[in-house]
């Protein structure tokens, strides 16, 4: 399977949120960010950050997976003289680092948090239950919808559109809902294309349709 950009922004974030908790757990950073104006500048910050390093990490670790986790580079053993003097200028100059050696040990704990993150392994899928409905957010029985149709997995594997670890991943909706997705789109519509619970509210259609749902008294007869 290959790597797509959205995977590619979807790690950038993982290691962006990994900047964010160890510059939070530094002594004298108030870990509150109790306004939305100090969570905006911890955010500006942050991206900044990543943005910095990023380019600069080797193939391997930018494109880190539970799948691809035995090609991922050890952090212990990574160079980092490539990495450009900005970043460790900035922690420096903010009070988060030192010295450029207490930098470059901030940004490989970072990392090792990072390849924790992208490298672990898929949840169980039974386990990720919710108490509303993933589509209208009703608190009502559900079903669990999977994602990427079980009659197409046979072709999935063969044409290799996503890794195995996904096959059996699933949306907890409740019956309405669950059959409004089965009506917008075939089932290898659904696993090439919305396989997961934000492409499938990316959908016109399902946004009308959870507006619709979200309105409606669970239980009550009609007519």
């Amino acid at each position: 399977m290959s790597f797509s950009p959205s995977d590619s922004v979807t790690q950038l974030c993982t290691f962006k949120d990994c900047l964010a908790r160890r510059i939070l757990a530094q002594p004298g950073v108030d870990g509150q960010a109790d306004t939305q104006t100090e969570a905006d500048s911890l955010d500006e910050f942050t991206s900044y950050l990543a943005q910095e390093v990023w380019t600069y990490l080797p193939q391997a670790l930018r494109e880190a997976t539970y799948e691809s986790r035995e090609s991922v580079p050890d952090v212990d053993d990574l160079s980092l003289d490539a990495i450009p003097t900005s970043f460790a200028d900035t922690l420096v100059s903010c009070g988060i680092s030192e010295d450029d050696e207490a930098a470059a040990a901030f940004l490989r704990k970072t990392l090792q948090d990072y390849v924790a993150e992208a490298c672990a392994p898929p949840p169980v899928w039974s386990k990720t239950r919710t108490k509303e409905c993933e589509i209208c957010e009703r608190s009502v029985p559900l079903t669990y919808h999977h994602l990427i149709p079980r009659e197409v997995h046979d072709k999935i594997r063969k044409k290799k559109w996503h890794p195995e670890s996904l096959l059996n991943s699933v949306a907890w909706l409740c019956r309405p809902c669950h059959s409004a997705v089965h009506h917008v789109a075939s089932n290898e519509e659904l696993a090439r294309e919305y396989y997961t619970i934000e492409l499938l509210l990316a959908r016109e259609d399902i946004q009308k349709w959870r507006k619709y749902a979200a309105k409606q008294r669970w239980g009550v007869r009609r007519g």
